[in-house]
């Protein structure tokens, strides 16, 4: 039986799932086959990332009648242009997100306040001073609700960590996802009670793999952000997967076809997918040269601990 493991960042909305790729329906729609991997992997629990208002609204429709999928609530730093083109100004539109969190309908199911947070390598979406506007304004959501948030952070070099020190008080925790930093930045947001986030963009290089290593294991999460971040051949952690025995590549890393020669029951190339969560624990257990059952439980625990407290 394969160990139980809980993806934090999923993008399950993505067109990609639908078989849908840069507006051309390239396959047909397996997004059922996409979970029953996951359930067959022993992920079961997922958090559906969630990066606008369209986003939430899609996420809620894919997770409200599904035991195994939850979502998040909020906007991601390159979408924070939204707040201000919203018909009725930014404050409606943060009062559309505060509506959902407060909805009785969705409320069971929204775990955390995200994806946000700053991305200084994708200026071209939304400009810095704007980005920080809106994630400031997004831990009143949190301080409203009680929520951990899920954060994203990409090359801004003091300015994420100034923020969230600023408002370390208003939020009761959250987790630093697909991170790619350094020792050092790491240290800084575990001294600020943050967990950290890994998958395979967490690990493509030597230097990424001996910051995965560092990572204190009661702070530790897991997550694939599929369809994005997959482990490759060419990744430093490809080599870590050779352990896995042959029932769990088949678990874990099923055969899969490019998406022009697509099969209904096969991965499709390139596009990852949750139950690939296996690799990125097998990964993080080579590195702390743990069993991957034992590290699997750790996570699991900080896992329900900030994210489903009540369960």
């Amino acid at each position: 039986m394969s160990p139980k493991l809980i993806d934090i960042g999923i993008n399950l909305t993505d067109p990609m799932f639908r078989g849908s790729y840069h507006g051309k329906q390239a396959h047909a729609d397996d997004l059922d086959q996409v979970l029953l991997r996951a359930k067959n992997a022993g992920v079961d629990r997922m958090i559906v990332t969630a990066g606008n208002m369209d986003d939430c609204h899609s996420a809620l429709a894919l997770v409200k009648d599904n035991d195994a999928l939850f979502m998040t609530v909020g906007c991601h730093p390159t979408r924070s242009s939204e707040f201000e083109s919203h018909p009725n100004g930014p404050e409606a539109y943060f009062n559309e997100l505060k509506a959902m969190l407060d909805s009785p309908e969705s409320k069971s199911k929204i775990v955390a306040i995200g994806e946000c947070g700053l991305d200084y390598d994708r200026l071209h979406f939304c400009p810095k001073e704007t980005q920080q506007k809106y994630f400031e304004r997004q831990f009143d959501l949190a301080e409203a609700t009680g929520l951990p948030m899920f954060l994203h952070n990409r090359n801004t070099g003091k300015d994420f960590g100034e923020l969230i020190t600023k408002h370390r008080s208003r939020f009761s925790n959250g987790v630093v996802h697909s991170f790619t930093g350094t020792v050092e930045e790491m240290q800084s947001y575990l001294d600020l009670g943050l967990y950290i986030g890994i998958n395979g963009c967490s690990l493509k290089t030597e230097e990424n793999l001996k910051v995965a290593a560092s990572v204190p294991l009661d702070r530790l999460m897991l997550e694939t952000d599929g369809p994005w971040c997959d482990i490759r051949p060419t990744h430093a952690s490809h080599k870590h997967l050779s352990k896995m025995s042959t029932e769990q590549q088949a678990l874990y890393n099923p055969p899969s076809k490019k998406k022009e020669r697509f099969e209904m029951g096969s991965m499709v190339k390139s596009r990852n997918e949750p139950c690939t969560m296996g690799q990125v624990l097998h990964v993080m257990a080579s590195l702390h040269n743990m069993d991957p059952e034992a590290l699997a439980q750790v996570v699991y625990d900080n896992t329900t601990k900030v994210f489903f407290p009540s369960q």
